[in-house]
């Protein structure tokens, strides 16, 4: 008997090893930060940097902190390097990793899978993988640059220059590049109106939630020397990296965390309620006047502005019958899991030419935005470049 008893205490010794093992192994994550850089951000990515390396002295040696870094910098390559209690680690530039001969454009979709391809195989996670994508973006939208794109991380090449003029990565490219990558915990966008159903709904098999902002957010960006710490909690690090990221600009930057999962029936319900709103409209087009806009685009000075991303909820309540927004945002509910309103946020300084013409409150604020066709001018475009999304055969066909 007591052979048996040493013999159960040594398996049971074992068993909890192994599960020690286990635990070790999985807290093991890898989360890159992209700072798409070589652009007007250029000089703001320094503060940032600085940030990045205080908020990394908090992690544990098993975490992976890595930065891909492209300025505006002639005597400098895009580099990657894993950030270790303060200091750069195992540096590489574009060249040592083999990706191209000189510096590129980082907003190229090869140039862009190809990083993240060395970073997620270099340094491996059992514990779960995140993604920060660090400069300009433009939610869905193309803009006007080398190529036919959309609207995150402008790069202008081999100029180094502070401009922003140049290559923008598309949100169908980001979809295709990230979907090849191992599944990630949670996408980081400290970039502008990142938080549109339409790109949401494009990256809905890549990641399980995105943090972002439905609006333009300030050139400082997220206050990393507080979130890098939150980004690598096992539990739920979205809601914890949101929270950080609103304590540093109370009431002044509206913020979202959306579980990509529920996107698809986000899209079902949006299409069933759109078909009920618009058989009821006298007018192809809806009176939009007044409702919450995120993004004001001005083709020049003396020409009218064209309000793009407008509060997804905000335009079916006007819309919708009682019980079909109720149903409607029930849905959205289940993916929108939290958000934090703001009344004002970057473009305060020309608050009243651009956004006098509504009011924020917590009924009208949903924490995401949605475009929808219009008729007048340069409308014509957008309502001709959203079907490049799958958004929308999804939900306004």
């Amino acid at each position: 008997m007591k052979k048996i008893l040493f013999l159960i205490c040594l398996v049971l010794l074992a068993a909890c090893h192994k599960d020690d093992d286990n635990e070790t192994v999985q807290q093991t994550r890898t989360v890159l930060i992209y700072m798409s850089a070589e652009n007007k951000l250029s000089y703001d990515s320094e503060y940032d940097l600085a940030e990045i390396y205080t908020g990394s002295k908090s992690l544990s040696e098993n975490d992976n902190l890595l930065v891909y870094c492209d300025r505006a910098k002639k005597d400098e390559l895009p580099w990657l390097a894993r950030i270790v209690d303060g200091r750069l680690q195992d540096s590489v530039s574009i060249v040592d990793m083999q990706i191209y001969d000189e510096d590129y454009y980082s907003s190229y979709g090869v140039i862009f899978e190809k990083v993240l391809s060395y970073a997620f195989s270099h340094y491996p996670a059992t514990g779960g993988y995140g993604l920060t994508l660090w400069g300009h973006a433009n939610g869905w939208l193309k803009m006007d640059s080398l190529v036919y794109t959309r609207a995150y991380g402008v790069d202008n090449g081999t100029n180094s220059a502070q401009t922003d003029a140049g290559l923008w990565l598309n949100m169908p490219t980001i979809r295709r590049v990230l979907e090849k990558q191992p599944h990630l915990d949670f996408i980081l966008a400290d970039c502008c109106n990142f938080m549109c159903l339409e790109s949401l709904y494009e990256l809905r098999n890549a990641a399980d939630y995105i943090v972002g902002s439905p609006a333009e957010i300030p050139a400082a960006g997220a206050p990393y020397d507080k979130m890098v710490p939150e980004m690598f909690k096992r539990q739920y690090a979205a809601k914890s990296i949101m929270t950080a990221y609103a304590n540093a600009y109370k009431d002044y930057l509206p913020l979202s965390v959306v579980k990509l999962s529920e996107m698809d029936a986000v899209a079902a319900a949006t299409n069933k309620v759109l078909k009920a709103i618009y058989s009821r409209l006298d007018t192809e087009y809806p009176e939009m006047a007044g409702l919450i806009h995120y993004y004001n685009e001005r083709k020049a000075s003396y020409l009218p502005a064209y309000n793009i991303f407008y509060d997804a909820g905000d335009f079916i309540l006007r819309f919708a019958e009682e019980e079909e927004y109720k149903e409607w945002k029930q849905v959205l509910d289940r993916a929108v899991t939290d958000k934090v309103i703001a009344p004002t946020w970057e473009v305060n300084k020309n608050w009243s030419t651009h956004y006098s013409d509504f009011t924020m409150t917590e009924e009208r604020y949903h924490g995401v935005s949605m475009f929808v066709p219009q008729e007048l001018g340069y409308y014509v475009q957008y309502n001709e470049d959203i079907k490049d999304l799958l958004w929308y055969w999804k939900v306004w066909k």
